[in-house]
């Protein structure tokens, strides 16, 4: 494949027919899940650089448990490198990972069905990157659409090269566990697609493993269609802007943060994304929270005003997160508890990079 075929390929990843094309083929994966789940490994993660919140829960970490409860072997990384892609430091790291692992849990993801691990702590991993970068151009990262989205996400900063061959490192992180399938959103596709560009690359530069198989799976989308969560002034739910619910918040300080959402002047409330985002955004995480509708609860709310819909809204989430945050304060009670699962996680992780990498070097004729 040339540079130029791999950019087309990588530009063309949300385009309206490769878009429809990727729902064809993540439907096909689900009906496949559904008959035989143990023909899929997924791998999924986070960055730790903050708390998760309720955009987090519904947007994906729900479809994580299914995924897991229906027997889909399930790997989640905890993406501590990455942190450094675009910042100078880390921040309160550990207690980051530790944090993200105490919600992975308390959720519902199982360690006995699901492998947490961080990818600093795989040495092998990383090392993938070595062949993997021979296989990919500069002027091929310089264009890849990730890498675009996260420079100008930053605001002015210099390209680093750990941000230059950022889609690289992911590509690593699903292919040394030969995960098949990761369950992205539409503007994630163009890095999956340059994880399967750097599978088909490496066999055809360096052929078969020694079984016969090909070294690496080519990883498929499990497209999200969860809905966009907006935060509770409207904009984009980000840590930094503070409109967010964390799962870890008490129920007192979920009412005080949606106490200050916005809405608008009109009493009678009604469910209208284009016109009414902030009113319709409340009315989606509560029937996000209760599996209802959220047409159905405006019209239950009626004329009751913005303060109504607060109120709906409050009780709503804090009833669905009442239990996730007692499972969390537990969790949290065991440091012991959540240190073994984690180096548990990290030990299984190595020990399928350390075969993965065998793979490699046998393939690239470097065993000696």
């Amino acid at each position: 494949m040339t540079a130029h075929n791999v950019q087309d390929a990588l530009e063309n990843a949300t385009s309206d027919a490769s878009l429809a094309r990727a729902r064809e083929v993540s439907a096909k994966i689900k009906e496949a899940i559904a008959k035989d789940p143990s023909e899929f490994r997924v791998l999924t993660g986070d960055r730790p650089t903050g708390n998760l919140h309720i955009g987090h829960y519904f947007g994906s970490l729900r479809n994580r448990v299914e995924l897991q409860q229906k027997g889909v072997d399930t790997w989640l990384l905890i993406a501590d490198y990455q942190v450094i892609t675009d910042r100078d430091g880390v921040g309160p790291i550990k207690d980051r990972v530790y944090s993200l692992l105490t919600d992975y849990l308390a959720i519902g993801m199982d360690p006995q069905r699901t492998t947490f691990f961080a990818h600093s702590q795989i040495p092998e991993l990383n090392e993938l990157m070595l062949p993997f970068l021979s296989l990919v151009t500069d002027a091929e990262l310089r264009r890849n659409p990730t890498v675009k989205a996260e420079l100008d996400a930053t605001n002015g900063r210099p390209m680093s090269g750990l941000l230059l061959t950022y889609p690289v490192h992911q590509a690593a992180d699903i292919l040394f566990c030969k995960a098949n399938i990761v369950p992205v959103g539409k503007d994630q596709l163009p890095h999956l697609e340059q994880a399967r560009v750097i599978a088909d690359r490496f066999e055809a530069r360096y052929g078969l493993a020694p079984s016969g198989k090909s070294v690496f799976p080519r990883p498929q989308a499990l497209l999200s269609e969860a809905e966009s969560v907006l935060g509770l002034d409207g904009t984009k739910m980000s840590k930094s802007r503070g409109n967010t619910i964390e799962l870890g918040m008490t129920a007192d300080e979920t009412t005080k943060r949606i106490k200050k959402a916005v809405t608008d002047s009109d009493r009678h409330i009604t469910f209208d994304p284009i016109n009414r985002p902030e009113v319709s955004n409340l009315l989606l995480l509560a029937a996000l929270a209760t599996n209802g509708d959220p047409h159905e609860i405006a019209a239950e709310i009626g004329d009751g005003g913005g303060g109504t819909l607060k109120n709906v809204v409050t009780e709503a989430l804090n009833e669905h997160l009442a239990p996730i945050r007692a499972k969390r304060l537990e969790l949290a009670q065991d440091p012991a508890y959540l240190a073994d699962v984690l180096h548990t996680g990290i030990a299984r992780a190595r020990e399928q990079a350390q075969e993965t990498l065998r793979e490699v070097h046998a393939a690239i004729n470097m065993v000696y």
